[in-house]
């Protein structure tokens, strides 16, 4: 025999039973009573009641404190909501087929006819710097054209 077989015959040997006393017995926990898990759940219902019937008032006062800046954010939003979808419509627009060459064509005839009627002699550039003129001041609120 190996020294090693012989340790492990000796720890063997070593080990003591396990006592169990029998004549002290421990008192078992007591169980809750039946009700207590109804009065929980009556408790919860009192507080989310209590709640919602505070919720009114509570949304109301955030509203009233914080009514610029949601105003801006929904601002906001509607804007992105309203560029998203003009982008989305022009990109079915330019795929449908010949319609994209057509409104290219529709673009290039009118700046040729700007160009040929308001830039090309100085009489009609300085009638489009009247009209200019004159929209700005319809714009911004004043009957001065001399600005």
């Amino acid at each position: 025999m190996s020294s090693s077989e012989v340790n492990a015959t000796e720890t063997v040997a070593e080990v003591k039973p396990l006592e169990v006393n029998t004549s002290q017995v421990s008192p078992l926990a007591k169980l809750s009573p039946v009700d207590a898990p109804s009065d929980q759940w009556r408790q919860f219902g009192e507080q989310i009641s209590a709640f919602l019937a505070e919720l009114p008032d509570y949304v109301t006062e955030f509203f009233s404190e914080y009514q610029r800046p949601l105003l801006t954010v929904g601002l906001a939003i509607a804007a992105l909501v309203t560029v998203k979808v003009t982008l989305a419509i022009l990109d079915a627009i330019n795929d449908i087929p010949l319609l994209s060459p057509v409104f290219e064509l529709v673009g290039i005839g009118y700046t040729g006819w700007f160009v040929y009627r308001y830039l090309l002699r100085a009489s009609t550039r300085q009638e489009l710097g009247e009209e200019l003129k004159t929209i700005k001041g319809q714009v911004i609120g004043s009957n001065s054209t001399d600005s």
